[in-house]
């Protein structure tokens, strides 16, 4: 397996991991400029050289993986015996120095109903570094002249963009999915590990019935309910009656969005989700990384 299929594998997985790259040789060393290895918590692909160079390169790498840290860094190793060595000694008589990215794990939103905010949320969301999953019973919402190029059970990001430049999304960073399903719920066994849940349907009983299934989801990251403390009111009695307890329902958020913003113009409250949103995602890494 090279670097290349053990990033995919990984990130596939979810699996937190970090490049490290021979990215300059001064003198003779065991790998020439440009060798590769991949680590991740429990595993190592490929090498750099191996000996004190390597294993000073994993104990790195893997400190930088429990500290969730998310900015390159460069480390440089002296091949000599008279140089400080923690893994025994290496003499070729050259120098290296070693780049080391983090490749965390890419945040996970599901979107469910691409109403008026709902899609202006997504156009928002779609321009961070997320996989990005939309969802909506409607087909008309979901409709090329309304979302663009990317079509029911399409997706698009970065290394796939839509064609052409029209529509909301032909200018995404974020990995985009878009399911058209009568029983928007079904989505939600499908999602990623730690996918955050934002239900904003144009209809409560969709938005209950997703409430419902996301509470006996397990895996997901938070899940947000758009609506009044009073709709709240109500879902909570219906899911209580349901069998979800007081821990359960306090897993729900609503109303979503940061203080202060209290236009109710789509795209305001958009911005507001959004922010919050964002707000979780660091927190949740922040938090895996302890």
């Amino acid at each position: 397996m090279d670097w290349i299929d053990a990033v995919q594998r990984l990130r596939a997985a979810r699996t937190p991991a970090v490049l490290v790259t021979l990215a300059m040789v001064r003198g003779h060393a065991p790998r020439n400029g440009g060798a590769k290895m991949v680590v991740a918590p429990d595993e190592a692909v490929g090498t750099v050289g191996g000996g004190n160079l390597e294993h000073t390169a994993l104990a790195r790498a893997r400190e930088l993986l429990r500290s969730g840290a998310a900015e390159p860094e460069l480390l440089t190793l002296a091949l000599s015996d008279r140089a400080a060595a923690d893994y025994g000694v290496q003499c070729c008589g050259g120098e290296v120095t070693m780049l080391l990215e983090p490749l965390p794990v890419v945040p996970a939103v599901a979107i469910f109903g691409l109403g008026h905010v709902g899609l202006e949320l997504a156009r928002i969301l779609a321009r961070h570094p997320l996989e990005l999953d939309l969802v909506d019973s409607r087909e008309a919402m979901l409709a090329p002249e309304r979302v663009g190029a990317i079509g029911p059970a399409g997706a698009a990001g970065p290394s796939d963009p839509p064609p052409g430049a029209a529509g909301p999304f032909a200018d995404a960073v974020a990995t985009i999915r878009v399911h058209h399903l009568p029983v928007p719920e079904s989505a939600l066994a499908d999602l990623p590990t730690g996918a955050h849940v934002l239900v904003m349907t144009h209809d409560h009983a969709e938005d209950l019935a997703i409430c419902d299934s996301a509470l006996r989801t397990p895996g997901l990251g938070s899940i947000g309910l758009i609506g009044s403390r009073s709709k709240w009111a109500r879902f909570r009695t219906q899911l209580a009656s349901a069998g979800h307890d007081d821990a359960a329902l306090a897993r729900i958020e609503t109303p979503i969005g940061i203080d202060g913003i209290r236009s109710k113009e789509p795209a305001a409250i958009a911005v507001s989700v959004a922010a919050e949103l964002l707000q979780r995602i660091e927190q949740t890494a922040a938090t895996s990384a302890r």
